[in-house]
């Protein structure tokens, strides 16, 4: 890919995908509430952005001579994408269970360290560099997470506060790190084909788990509900299927640590929706939280430099939690 495109484009795309991922939240309370269950949600989600695009590649592959298709992809970047799918299928499992076990704001709290995780995985491989600029950033945006989801809790529910649970959203966070690091071995793939195929994977184990545990019923249940069948579309191509690869375009410009500190505007993003569809309200620490995120992406943007890992570096968890 030319480096010569501007490092603000890639910043953008991120944080549009951040921004996509963010209505994950609104979009799966409304889902539970028509009865859909999280292993099921999560098993569409993934089916109906993996079937876009698949086709999206199937109308555009004449127009991309010499992009590898799956079948042109090399066995080493083949063994990568097969991690890619376990490793997004940890993220997803869980952080599930960590909802069943604790306080959905404590296992967000453990799950969002993950850009701290990147960061430290990059500075000892020798990926990028954590200069002053970006330890300050990371810094800030790591503690107005914080505010953010300390800020909501106990306006909606009490806190319950399990070991496990926690130790769950912090699981999910390692899975997330390591997806990122390891993705340079499908760095030639071509990014709609390789998030189509983590998504193809996920959306197999998302359905054996969802069987498993809940029954066809549950699996089959939005072929009854044409409103719970459009979210569901929509949900897969708009928080799964386009933020995926516009976070991997993105990322493959600007490297991880840039990537991992502006993702972080994803619960302000979250936090925002719940507040005006569901009327959740936001405490005036929230308002500072978001604040304190959107100072860290100017201070990281302000100060970016090209990733020493070139091109192709890392790849996003498709959705995450």
């Amino acid at each position: 890919m030319p480096t010569n495109r501007p490092a603000w484009l890639g910043a953008l795309l991120v944080v549009a995908a951040a921004a996509l991922f963010g209505s994950l939240g609104v979009a799966s309370r409304v889902a539970y509430g028509e009865g859909l269950t999280p292993f099921a949600f999560v098993a569409w989600r993934a089916t109906v952005g993996a079937v876009g695009l698949g086709l999206y590649v199937m109308a555009t592959r004449g127009s991309q001579a010499g992009a590898p298709g799956v079948r042109a992809v090399p066995p080493g970047a083949r063994g990568g994408l097969v991690l890619a799918i376990l490793l997004g299928a940890g993220v997803n499992l869980s952080i599930f269970l960590a909802f069943q076990r604790t306080t959905v704001a404590l296992a967000l709290l453990g799950f969002y360290t993950y850009p701290a995780m990147i960061a430290a995985a990059s500075a000892v491989l020798g990926r990028e560099r954590l200069d002053g600029s970006r330890l300050a950033a990371l810094g800030l945006a790591l503690a107005g997470m914080v505010a953010i989801v300390l800020g909501g809790l106990g306006s909606t529910e009490e806190a319950r506060i399990d070991a496990l649970g926690i130790g769950l959203g912090l699981a999910a966070a390692a899975f997330q790190a390591t997806f990122f690091v390891t993705s340079r071995r499908y760095a030639a793939v071509r990014a709609d084909v390789a998030i189509g195929v983590v998504l193809a994977g996920s959306a197999v184990i998302g359905g054996v788990l969802a069987l498993a545990s809940d029954g066809a019923a549950a699996l089959f249940l939005p072929f009854g509900s044409p409103s719970l069948l459009a979210l569901l579309v929509g949900v897969g191509l708009l928080a799964a299927a386009v933020p995926s690869v516009l976070m991997l375009t993105g990322i493959r410009w600007i490297g991880g640590v840039r990537t991992g500190i502006l993702m972080l505007f994803e619960p302000v993003v979250g936090v925002a929706l719940a507040a005006v569809l569901l009327a959740e309200g936001l405490s005036p620490v929230q308002f500072v939280g978001g604040a304190t995120i959107l100072l860290a992406a100017f201070i990281v943007q302000r100060a970016s430099r090209p990733a020493a890992d070139g091109v192709g570096a890392i790849v996003p968890a498709p959705g995450g939690p």
